[in-house]
């Protein structure tokens, strides 16, 4: 039966730094297959939220449900089976720079529980496929661009056919040339299946590339119109 529950839902959720809580009261749902832009200037809580969703900080005020985990009270031992639910695509690459690129797939794969060593190859094969770089299984990091690193990035972040991704600030090291590239990648995927929620501060992008988008401002999570409406 199709299984209509949004990928991301949260109410009243309180979002801290340390003790300092940096958004209040913060309610909003992505359905599956949605895209949305999550805007707002530094330090306005873009990176801390999407922490909280992918729970690498502790939810601790409010209701949250990803990928149907609930995110207040996931236990430490029940992370690995949300991010295998999920990708996150960081700004900074966070690559194993003394692994190639087909290792650098491979850890994640195995430390989600693969085994299955023809499947293992096979799916490394397909998502270097998707996002440009099947030439690129044996290069180390340092010989690849930054545009490519980041599309490692992203194949790293689809092993697992998630239901969403959270990307913070993707292009954020990119050229503007690349990082229309990279953005037209996160559409293609999207056109897919997979929801993504993509904090961002290039008002450029959200200018070409309408989508629906959640404004960090004064502590509050607003929905403001898309350029495209």
């Amino acid at each position: 039966m199709f299984n209509s529950e949004p990928v991301v839902s949260l109410q009243k959720v309180n979002i801290f730094q340390h003790e300092q809580i940096i958004l209040s009261d913060v309610n909003f749902s992505i359905n599956k297959g949605e895209f949305v832009f999550l805007i707002g200037r530094t330090g306005s809580g873009k990176s801390s939220l999407l922490k909280t969703l992918y729970a690498d900080l502790w939810l601790q005020q409010g209701t949250a449900q990803v990928a149907g985990f609930p995110i207040e009270g996931l236990k430490p031992s029940e992370r690995p089976f949300l991010r295998r639910k999920i990708g996150v695509v960081f700004q900074d690459f966070q690559l194993f720079m003394d692994r190639n690129v087909n290792d650098n797939l491979l850890w994640v794969l195995e430390a989600t529980g693969w085994t299955d060593r023809a499947k293992i190859k096979a799916r490394i094969a397909e998502v270097l496929m998707q996002v440009g770089l099947a030439s690129s299984r044996d290069k180390m990091p340092h010989q690849l661009s930054g545009g490519e690193q980041q599309r490692v990035v992203i194949a790293r972040a689809l092993l697992n056919e998630p239901q969403i991704l959270f990307a913070d600030e993707p292009t954020g090291n990119l050229d503007p040339e690349v990082s229309s590239q990279i953005l037209k990648l996160f559409l293609d995927i999207n056109k897919a299946g997979t929801a993504i929620l993509m904090a961002t501060h290039d008002f450029d992008m959200i200018r070409k590339f309408p989508a629906r988008i959640l404004n960090c401002e004064n502590g509050k999570v607003i929905e403001t119109k898309s350029s495209g409406e």
